[in-house]
């Protein structure tokens, strides 16, 4: 199974926890079997490879989400790199001809094509595998997996069949409608369209050379940017022909607002936090070392991170978003590659971040021309390099480096360090990246 998982969502609806590097997706929120918690895109393709340990998957993502996918994952996951976002339609070619230029699959192949943030089980990835054996029967060009609604809901848009069978020839789609038409959408058999369709290979290329112009998969990244700004459904969907739906009865859910999102937690707290025996329906997801406490409500969900803090009666919490717009967008929390950063106090002249690096991670070699800084190890043990010279260090060795000096960090085993940036112009463009020293 050949599968593409759209990831380039991003923005604040889970504001303060999310933001325009770390969308939804990529936050823990999901209890797992020892306890851990992964967020939607871990929860997503370990249930692929769980029930197709086969599965040849493909993340469709924004270039700032590539440190966080290899964070998450693993440094070996194929990633489709959207240079600028240009909805879905060239996102999904651009992901196609990847396959086909650098994966070399099979343009015969079937593919499907599926968004990373749903709240799904097990039933759904054998749905997957399902609709990529109807992609290969070649029965229809398109194929879709349509969501049995379980309310009318005014969110989602609808696929209307031509019929109530498991399989059936696709009659109309409709947009989002009211409460009212969508009761009616429903009474004719209508399904939820949740994102997810399959074809061959050869079928998107085809309709990629149709309505965009480049040549390959080199051709189409360099001149991304230029692109037809498209969505896959008015591209391509509305307009096909031969096109077909399966149904799906199992477990679905949108997990758009924090509303829908404590739906989906497996306990009322996430981190530090007590909830009084005289609250209802309270959630905290607590980002922070402080405690919290919540006394006396009812129907709020509290959510804090060194962004700020979010207290929400649940159902208002769906239109926190022009609010939390209002307020400066510092990343004051970020996974990288090699690990991740918290922005623990930021000043006019200083900057002061608490780093943890992976085992046998390190930092790019690098410099800034108007900071200096200084490394505090707190725990663990690695290695530094500065203007070349390396030498181990460990839990109470302090490191300072000049502005202009060149400098890493390697982590032995996990290393966490507090680093203390200096200076008039403290800029996260202020980087130079070199060569790692021979």
């Amino acid at each position: 199974m050949n599968l593409i998982l759209l990831s380039g969502g991003s923005g604040k609806r889970l504001w303060p926890l999310s933001n325009d590097i770390r969308s939804k997706q990529f936050i823990k929120l999901f209890r797992t079997n020892d306890g851990e918690y992964e967020s939607m895109v871990q929860r997503m393709y370990h249930g692929i490879k769980r029930v197709d340990p086969e599965a040849d998957i493909t993340i469709a993502s924004a270039k700032q989400q590539i440190s966080l996918i290899h964070n998450q994952l693993d440094n070996n996951v194929d990633i489709s790199m959207e240079p600028a976002r240009r909805d879905t339609f060239a996102a999904i070619v651009l992901a196609c001809e990847y396959l086909h230029d650098v994966k070399h699959t099979d343009a015969d192949a079937p593919v499907v094509i599926c968004p990373v943030d749903p709240y799904v089980d097990d039933t759904y990835f054998e749905a997957l595998k399902q609709l990529s054996d109807l992609a290969e029967t070649g029965a229809a060009s398109l194929n879709l997996l349509g969501i049995e609604p379980t309310y009318p809901s005014e969110k989602y848009g609808y696929i209307i069949p031509e019929t109530k069978e498991g399989i059936s020839r696709v009659k109309m789609f409709r947009e989002k409608p009211d409460a009212k038409t969508a009761e009616q959408y429903i009474a004719q058999g209508a399904l939820w369209n949740g994102g997810v369709f399959a074809f061959r290979l050869s079928y998107m290329l085809e309709k990629g050379h149709e309505l965009l112009d480049y040549t390959d998969y080199y051709d189409l990244l360099g001149k991304y940017e230029t692109v037809k700004k498209i969505s896959f459904d008015y591209a391509v969907a509305e307009k096909e022909p031969s096109i077909q739906v399966m149904r799906y009865h199992g477990d679905w859910k949108d997990l758009g607002t924090w509303n829908t999102f404590t739906e989906a937690m497996h306990s009322d707290v996430i981190g530090n936090g007590v909830i009084a025996d005289t609250c209802s329906n309270v959630n905290i997801i607590n980002a922070l070392d402080m405690p919290v406490l919540v006394m006396g409500i009812h129907d709020a969900v509290i959510a804090a991170s060194p962004s700020g803090i979010l207290v929400a009666d649940k159902e208002q919490s769906s239109y926190l978003k022009p609010y939390a717009e209002q307020f400066e967008d510092r990343i004051m929390f970020a996974e990288k590659s090699w690990g991740s950063y918290e922005v623990i106090d930021a000043d006019k002249e200083s900057l002061t971040i608490k780093i943890t690096l992976n085992p046998g991670h390190r930092m790019n070699y690098h410099s800034h021309e108007r900071r200096d800084e200084m490394w505090t190890v707190i725990s663990g043990t690695g290695r530094t390099i500065v203007d070349g010279m390396e030498q181990p260090v460990k839990a109470g060795d302090v490191i300072t480096m000049q502005a202009g000096c060149r400098h890493a960090v390697i982590a032995d085993s996990e290393l966490k360090i507090i680093e203390v940036q200096l200076g008039k112009d403290i800029d996260v463009r202020d980087k130079i990246k070199y060569d790692w020293p021979e």
